[in-house]
């Protein structure tokens, strides 16, 4: 063999080698790729799988963080939440109703900033807000960690509560004052039919043409009057409870009205009625809801010395304020107002404002409206007007009883009164 033969021989066997290394090393980078293909894949599977865990995990959170903040925005009570620097971060909508403050310009307010602009402050004890009554707590806001990284301003609404409160205390003391004031109209009302008869008697002996005689017909005067005051102090303490019924609201009103005509013709008043429709009948005393009503419109029309416009509403409860289906009868002037010291003693007999008064007028309507199983608040501020607001149950309205097949109570056919009702109409201003 030749040494060409040989050179060849060699260089075929090295490339023979180099094939097979080839060979084995593009075998193995396949089974790399092929591994790498499959590691891949599970990777992109596993991917997968924790991008839908992520998702839901996110709409879950989304879920729980729309379900709070509707839980948050629902509450009766204005929630604040401050940082450590006691800046406001969040607010819900019942907050900054109550502050008066739109929620976007709560955020990134001091706290003591914002209490102070709407004149509160930072204690236990219940505030006044407008016509709100309000109690501010604060609270550290704790996570789950342990850590403190802010605090809570609650802010309670307690009007409903503090009006309870003052009702009951308003009731316990009328009714206190009503025993001694019926105890005492007793006692003085008999002297009082003494002294009438004697100068009844005294009259009679003198004749008409006696100097005496007017002096004994101005006894007799002075009597009657206080005779006629102790007659709405018993109307106060023990108001007439005969038999209620169906009236028409539209005609108690005007009646009420006229009866009042010699006080609205003293100033430029302005009468606006706006009735429910749907109320065509009211389940009353009619003397005695004349009376309130009087009452009433009268006190508006006298707080407005300068004219005026008085509004009489007449409109279902919703609020259901007494437990069942009632009415609201609304009276509204737009007169001098309350000051919020007199409100708590409005009610009170012999409580009054005014230069020539008794004091009994709302205490009587107060007791008059009780005794209807309703209620009386009153609304408003110093120059802002004054809004008396009756409840009064609306037990079985006429046109259910009609619906039904029932005969509906005719208004022509009223219960008789047992007494002539007392008008007790105070002068000038509220109280």
């Amino acid at each position: 063999m030749t040494v060409t033969a040989l050179q060849s021989a060699e260089e075929r066997d090295v490339l023979q080698a180099a094939f097979h290394s080839f060979d084995q090393a593009a075998q193995t980078l396949q089974q790399s790729y092929c591994a790498l293909t499959a590691r891949v894949e599970q990777m992109d599977l596993e991917l997968a799988h924790s991008n839908d865990a992520l998702r839901r995990q996110l709409a879950d959170n989304e879920a729980m963080r729309s379900h709070l903040d509707g839980i948050l925005e629902s509450l009766s009570t204005g929630v604040l939440v401050l940082d450590n620097g006691g800046v406001i971060v969040r607010s819900n909508a019942p907050a900054a109703h109550v502050l008066g403050i739109a929620a976007t310009e709560l955020c990134g307010r001091r706290v003591t900033e914002v209490l102070d602009l709407v004149g509160l402050s930072l204690c236990d004890r219940p505030q006044r807000i407008g016509q709100s009554v309000v109690a501010i707590t604060r609270a550290p806001l704790q996570t789950q960690s342990g850590c403190w990284p802010g605090s809570l301003l609650l802010i309670q609404d307690m009007t409903r509560v503090y009006h309870l409160e003052e009702q009951l205390q308003r009731r316990d003391r009328l009714a206190a004052m009503g025993e001694m004031i019926g105890r005492i109209a007793h006692e003085i009302r008999n002297p009082l039919g003494s002294i009438e008869l004697f100068a009844s008697l005294l009259r009679r002996e003198l004749g008409e043409s006696a100097p005496g005689s007017l002096y004994a017909e101005q006894i007799s005067q002075a009597v009657r009057a206080m005779d006629g005051l102790l007659a709405n102090l018993l109307v106060y303490t023990n108001p007439v409870r005969t038999p209620h019924g169906w009236h028409p609201a539209e005609s108690l009103i005007l009646d009420s009205l006229s009866l009042a005509a010699h006080a609205i013709s003293r100033v430029p008043v302005d009468i606006r009625l706006d009735l429910d429709p749907g109320i065509s009948s009211i389940w009353c005393h009619e003397g005695q809801m004349k009376q309130v009503l009087l009452n009433l419109i009268v006190n508006g029309v006298q707080a407005m010395p300068s004219g005026g416009v008085l509004t009489i509403r007449l409109e279902h409860d919703e609020a259901r304020t007494l437990g069942g289906p009632a009415v609201r009868l609304t009276v509204r002037d737009s007169g001098t107002g309350i000051d919020p010291a007199h409100r708590s003693r409005l009610f009170d007999p012999f409580f009054t404002t005014k230069e020539e008064g008794t004091g009994l007028g709302l205490a009587i309507v107060y007791a008059i409206v009780e005794a209807h199983h309703g209620r009386i608040d009153v609304e408003g501020a110093v120059g802002q007007g004054a809004s008396f607001v009756i409840v009064l149950p609306y037990p079985v309205p006429v046109g259910l009883l009609a619906a039904e097949g029932a005969a509906a109570p005719r208004h022509d056919q009223r219960v008789e009164e047992e007494s002539a009702c007392v008008m007790l109409v105070e002068e000038r201003s509220h109280g």
